[in-house]
């Protein structure tokens, strides 16, 4: 598989000089400034994506206590963006004929009951879901336990279906948890080295990690990405877990959290709209990733993870992330070649309505040629 090489990423990343677009940057700080922490618990990592050229504006602290300012390369904790990567896999292997999307999850998964409402469920519901799996983890009130692997299994084989699959769209967790379970099982690979060897290594993303669990819990994230991880603060400002922690629901290597920098994202995002000279069956699977195949609302549909917004020039393909400590989102017009990047250390901060905003000024400020 043909690289990205470093040099040609610095080209394709590097801004202008900071008087060009001085407008730009106000345009971002005045959104972004209603989701930076007044108090300190938390900072904003920006990157935008315009006109082939990607900026860089971060907002902050990465560690309040340690008087750590939030920079380009500061690692965050990505939550439910790390569903977009492996969507990518997904359409990745469809595309080359290594999976289908209606292929039976329990074909990869054999301890699954065939006979089972678990059994009716393909990859490309629990892509998309629409799979109709809902459990306990997967909506407020959040418990305080979680799964091993094989009380997964016996949960999902007791697991009763309301409404047949395909027939109602639910966003879970848990799809996504069964979805890695059955990359992992057609590969016979771990989810972090699928991750890393057909998508991060190709990219050139060196930032971004997704530690294994081990017994205790806590992901081996290396020395140095963990010196560059955000601290982690709740709603309200208060710090949770430690840089770098991971925290999960299920108990077993892979299940953990993403992290990433502002600068690796930015690659993902160009290579998203078709601005990196990555290799044709990466760019097939991205492409198909964005598809929409479920209408969720009048002008939001659903896509494999990611969600679509709008029916023209301006519509937006985006992603949003949240959890207890952290908050991104990644969104795009690809007609427009337009994208943002916004990853936060704090919870509740809802990235995604400042970054359509910020996307739907630019548009038309700018005029951009869809």
């Amino acid at each position: 598989m043909r690289l990205v090489t470093m040099a040609s990423i610095m080209a394709l990343l590097a801004a202008p000089a900071a008087g060009a677009d001085g407008q730009l940057e106000r345009i971002v700080t005045r959104h972004v400034r209603s989701i930076v922490p007044p108090d300190g618990g938390g900072g904003v990592a920006v990157a935008l994506r315009i006109e082939g050229r990607t900026l860089f504006f971060n907002y902050g602290w990465a560690d309040r206590a340690n008087k750590r300012p939030i920079t380009t390369d500061t690692l965050f904790n990505l939550a439910s963006l790390r569903k977009v990567f492996e969507a990518t896999l997904l359409a990745q292997a469809v595309g080359d004929g290594e999976l289908r999307l209606d292929d039976p999850v329990a074909k990869y998964v054999a301890e699954l009951d065939r006979d089972g409402d678990i059994g009716r469920v393909t990859l490309g519901q629990l892509a998309t879901h629409t799979s109709g799996l809902l459990l306990p983890q997967d909506h407020p009130p959040w418990p305080d336990w979680g799964y091993t692997l094989p009380e997964f299994i016996r949960t999902l084989n007791a697991w009763k279906a309301d409404k047949a699959p395909g027939q109602q769209h639910l966003y879970t967790h848990a799809g996504y948890v069964l979805l890695q379970l059955a990359l992992e099982r057609r590969y016979g690979m771990p989810i972090d080295e699928l991750i890393e060897q057909r998508l991060l290594r190709p990219l050139g993303m060196t930032s971004t990690t997704l530690p294994r669990q081990d017994d205790s819990g806590r992901g081996r994230m290396s020395g140095e990405h963990k010196r560059r991880a955000v601290q982690g603060y709740s709603e309200g400002g208060e710090p949770l877990g430690e840089p770098g922690s991971q925290e999960s629901y299920y108990h077993w290597p892979g299940t953990g959290q993403m992290y990433s920098s502002a600068r690796d994202m930015a690659v993902f995002l160009a290579a998203n709209l078709g601005e990196l000279p990555v290799e044709r069956s990466l760019r097939a699977a991205m492409n198909l990733a964005h598809r929409d195949v479920w209408i969720i609302g009048p002008r939001s549909r659903q896509a494999l993870a990611w969600e679509v917004l709008g029916a023209d020039a301006s519509t937006i393909t985006e992603k949003y992330g949240g959890l207890h400590n952290a908050s991104a989102y990644i969104g795009m017009m690809p007609r427009r070649k337009l994208g943002i990047v916004i990853l936060g250390n704090r919870g509740k901060q809802y990235p995604n309505e400042v970054g359509r905003r910020i996307l739907l000024e630019l548009a038309a400020s700018r005029r951009l040629r869809a």
